[in-house]
């Protein structure tokens, strides 16, 4: 099993805040999802930027957060944005 300090784009304190929110593992960050991942870990009371969903998505595809800061931008605030609405936050 990997841990989620493993993955790219996971530091030391993100990791912090992915164990936390009971987020240990690729598997589960896989199986929720960045944006699921992302309001759990601000839900554990984590001061999360968007820096952070950017990481977590690169993470699970296994790219630079920077590319997907520039590529995925719109699609993941989009996504949030729709997570939250469906009273997910």
């Amino acid at each position: 099993m990997r841990r989620a300090a493993d993955l790219p784009n996971i530091g030391p304190k993100s990791e912090q805040m992915l164990a936390q929110a009971g987020i240990t593992s690729l598997a589960k960050l896989q199986e929720l999802g960045a944006v699921p991942a992302f309001c759990q870990v601000k839900r554990a009371g984590a001061n999360a930027s968007l820096n952070l969903l950017w990481a977590l998505e690169g993470a699970i595809l296994g790219i630079p957060w920077q590319q997907v800061a520039r590529e995925h931008r719109t699609s993941l605030l989009l996504a949030l944005e729709d997570y939250e609405r469906d009273g997910h936050s």
